[in-house]
């Protein structure tokens, strides 16, 4: 056994992009998340799944209205309002949010503004600052 040791380096080009939310995404050579990376935006699905929630609990029963969730959750009724339009988005919509396909511009406080009931209107304007 010879007692120098000896040192390895490896050198692999990586590409850090920020993503909405503000993490952190590390891209490969090809320009490719790592497998099992996901570019979901956390705060637009917790937003979705969080409206989603509360128009069930509407729905059964559990609150009679959304100043009663509102209270329960111990946030304004505003904001309750606001998010549970979310409900209102086209499936194709909430899967792409859900799968992390949303278009680059969408952000949750772009949602909380008006939009159109009308999946095919919300389809047509989806990624533009007025959506």
């Amino acid at each position: 056994m010879t007692g120098a040791a000896q040192m390895l380096t490896v050198r692999v080009p990586l590409a850090v992009r920020k993503q909405r939310g503000g993490r952190k995404l590390v891209l490969t050579p090809g320009g490719m998340a790592p497998h099992g990376a996901s570019a979901s935006d956390t705060t637009l699905v917790k937003a979705v799944a969080r409206a989603f929630r509360w128009r069930r609990m509407l729905e059964g029963g559990r609150f009679g209205t959304i100043n009663e969730l509102a209270a329960a959750e111990k946030i304004n009724s505003s904001y309750v309002s606001r998010l549970l339009r979310l409900t209102l988005l086209a499936p194709d919509i909430v899967h792409a949010i859900m799968d992390g396909r949303q278009p680059e511009g969408m952000t949750l406080p772009g949602l909380m503004e008006v939009f159109s009931v009308e999946w095919e209107r919300q389809s047509q304007h989806i990624g533009t600052p007025s959506f």
